[in-house]
Formats: structure tokens, C-alpha cells, sequence
């Protein structure tokens, strides 16, 4: 594969880049650094980010990789690269509109959804006015989410919900959820489950703060007491959610906005080191290229993804390696930066004194559950090994 973009390419990401730079809002240390995938952790916060996201629709860029005829700007694999890599190094907030709206949803309803729901939900998304929450982790499936036991029952024209879902991400903000839900309990786990959309005001939902590590409020505990929706809010067929979710989970690995953000934060540690007495700079100058040389490595992989989407294939195990290296560098990324800066390593964006804002003690602890959520990175080695490598089950 070639690894450089053509000069239209080029042209595009230094408009992205300026468009980021003149309209990205500022932030409280807490705000930026706390944050998982771009996701906001304060009110203060989330009303910036929506202004942002607002910004981008007015301009079209909300969505766009997706088919001009449902609000994107039909962009090819290499500029929808471009725009996120830019988006990744800039860093700019987010309320779940990009991440779950536009990366998950919208392309699983393109796929698989009625014309009825892509005019509903679709256009809510491009002018960022809806808000989406992801309800697939339950508190006993986790990886192993076939394992899920929130109920969906048909009663007439309507289903019937009932169960919990845990670790949901803006759920306290979301106007809309999609999740999963089990139809056939007497079905083998892998079937009988179905995918729904429902509107998170439907009676009977409770919404719970679950409060992580880093005593930050991003995860939410959700439960379904017989909240009732209509039979349209079922997308695909019945009992076969299992396939619509797999499509989603699909257009969850690329990965190249994750190193973008890590080389930024790589630039950040290097400019520290650069300024710190020799005997420190020789302590961890070897290490810290170590690492950016991962990085550029990860870069590397998920360029390879790109171009193999480009070329109409579907990435499987290349998705999984890119994975679990980007979440291992993550945590070897944190560890190191905590053990560099010493004492003050220890010191949270609340503190004033705080190194690059807080930023690597918050960073340790976020990272922890990187090789755990989407998919842990024991599932992904399983993956690498029976569809990468042949190897057999077992």
C-alpha cells in the first residue's frame, strides 16, 4: 500500500485542521483530560460540545463518510482518514453524536434499517440535535455479550423490555438508545437475540450514574422495567440481532483516531522531557522513543485497515491486532508518563500544579479498562489466532 495521500487529500485535512483550530471550544482541564473517547464529563462541557457538533452540521461535516442521499458527503475511505486523524489529534469534545451516532448507528441503520427509520433517526444525527446512548454491556455479559439477559417480549403490536444494561455511556444525556435484547430464550445465545431503538422518555426507564476509577461520571447503569415500544423500533429481523450487532461492532474498528490522540499526547511527554534536568532525560529519553515508535507502528496498522476497506475487503483479525496494540500502548503509554514526572505525577487536573493538566494520572486510570471494553483483548487474541492464524478451537 501507498501511505501517502494525494494532494486533494492533503489539501482537505489542512482545511479540517484550520476549521479545528479556529472553532474548537476551550475546555477545563477535567473537561479535556477526563474525558473517554472525546465523551464530555460535565454539563459545562456537554453544552460546548453540542454547540460544536452543531458547528459541524452547519458545515456537513458530522458525517462525512456517509451516502450523500442520508446527510453525509459520500467521502472516500482516505478522506474520512483524514477527518479522523485530524479530529483525534485535535481532541475536540464530544456528546455521543460522532462517536455513537455517526460511527455505530447511523452506518448499522444504512445497512440494515427500514426507510421509515433512516427518515426518522438519520437526519437527527447530520444536524447533531439527538443524542445517542449504546446499551449492548450487561452486568454479566461483557465480552462474552452473547451471554445477555434483557428481555424483549411481543405483545401485540408492541415489545415489551425488561432487564438491566451497565457501563452505558452518556446514557444521562442520550435522547435515544440502541441495544440489544433477548426474543428466544430457548435459542442457542447467538440467536434469539433481536436490535432495538428506543426513546430514552419511554416509561419505565431508570438511569443510574456509575461513577468510574477516576471518579469521573461517564458510565451509567440503565434499567428496563416493562418499558413498551412499537414493533418499528425492532431493526432487522426478529431473533437475528446477533448479525445487526456484529455490523455495528464492525464500524468500531479502525483505530487511527486513538493513535492520533496518542501521538499528541506523546508530543505533550516529549516537550516535558525536553525541559527536564539531564539526568531525567537520560533516564527516559529510550523509553519515550520506544513508545513513539509504537505509535507510528499503530498508525501503521490503521492505515492498513483503511486501505483494505478502500479496496472493498472487510477487515476481521487485522481489527482485533489493532486492538489490543492500541490499548496495551495506552497503558505502557500512562505507566511510563506516571513514573517520569514523579511525585507530581500523582496530581489531578483539580490541581493547579498539575503537569500538562493532570493529564497522565487521569490517563493511568482511564486506561485501565482499555483492554477490557469493546471487546477484551483475550477475545481479540482468540480472533487473531482462529481467523488470522487458522489456528484451532480449543
Amino acid at each position: 500500500m501507498d501511505f501517502r495521500f494525494s494532494e486533494a487529500e492533503e489539501k482537505l485535512r489542512s482545511e479540517v485542521r484550520q476549521f479545528l483550530q479556529e472553532h474548537m471550544p476551550e475546555l477545563d482541564p477535567v473537561d479535556r483530560v477526563g474525558s473517554i473517547g472525546g465523551l464530555v464529563v460535565s454539563e459545562n462541557a456537554f453544552e460546548k460540545a453540542m454547540a460544536f457538533n452543531k458547528k459541524l452540521a452547519e458545515r456537513g461535516w458530522i458525517a462525512p463518510g456517509w451516502p450523500k442521499e442520508y446527510g453525509g458527503l459520500g467521502a472516500t475511505i482516505y478522506e474520512q482518514m483524514v477527518f479522523n486523524e485530524e479530529f483525534g489529534y485535535a481532541g475536540p469534545p464530544d456528546t455521543g453524536t460522532r462517536v455513537l451516532g455517526v460511527g455505530l448507528l447511523g452506518p448499522t441503520l444504512i445497512v440494515h434499517g427500514t426507510e421509515e427509520q433512516k427518515r426518522e433517526h438519520l437526519s437527527g444525527i447530520t444536524s447533531a440535535e439527538v443524542i445517542w446512548c449504546q446499551g449492548f454491556s450487561e452486568p454479566s455479559a461483557g465480552s462474552d455479550l452473547a451471554s445477555l439477559q434483557t428481555r424483549a417480549v411481543r405483545d401485540g403490536d408492541d415489545y415489551i423490555i425488561s432487564g438491566q444494561k451497565s457501563w452505558t455511556s452518556e446514557a444521562h444525556h442520550a435522547d435515544w438508545m440502541f441495544l440489544l435484547a433477548r426474543t428466544d430464550p430457548d435459542a442457542p445465545k447467538h440467536k434469539g437475540i433481536s436490535f432495538f431503538v428506543l426513546d430514552m422518555k419511554t416509561p419505565g426507564i431508570t438511569v443510574q450514574p456509575m461513577i468510574h476509577m477516576a471518579n469521573r461520571h461517564h458510565f451509567n447503569d440503565v434499567f428496563f422495567d416493562n418499558v413498551r415500544v412499537p414493533k418499528e423500533a425492532l431493526v432487522g429481523e426478529e431473533n437475528r440481532g446477533w448479525y445487526v450487532g456484529m455490523t455495528l461492532l464492525d464500524f468500531e474498528r479502525s483505530g487511527i483516531i486513538g493513535f492520533a490522540s496518542q501521538r499528541r499526547t506523546l508530543e505533550t511527554m516529549l516537550d516535558h522531557l525536553r525541559g527536564s534536568p539531564q539526568r531525567i532525560r537520560e533516564k527516559y529519553r529510550l523509553g519515550l522513543a520506544e513508545l513513539m515508535i509504537d505509535n507510528h507502528v499503530g498508525r501503521c496498522l490503521s492505515y492498513r485497515i483503511g486501505d483494505m476497506q478502500a479496496k472493498g475487503q472487510t477487515p476481521s483479525h487485522e481489527g482485533s491486532a489493532m486492538k489490543v496494540f492500541q490499548s496495551d500502548l495506552l497503558q505502557r503509554m500512562a505507566n511510563f508518563g506516571v513514573k517520569m514526572l514523579g511525585l507530581a505525577g500523582q496530581l489531578l487536573p483539580e490541581e493547579p500544579k498539575a503537569p500538562y493538566d493532570g493529564e497522565m494520572p487521569e490517563s493511568y486510570m482511564i486506561a485501565v479498562p482499555a483492554t477490557i471494553y469493546a471487546g477484551s483483548n483475550e477475545i481479540q487474541r482468540n480472533i487473531i489466532a482462529t481467523r488470522g492464524l487458522g489456528l484451532p478451537r480449543g
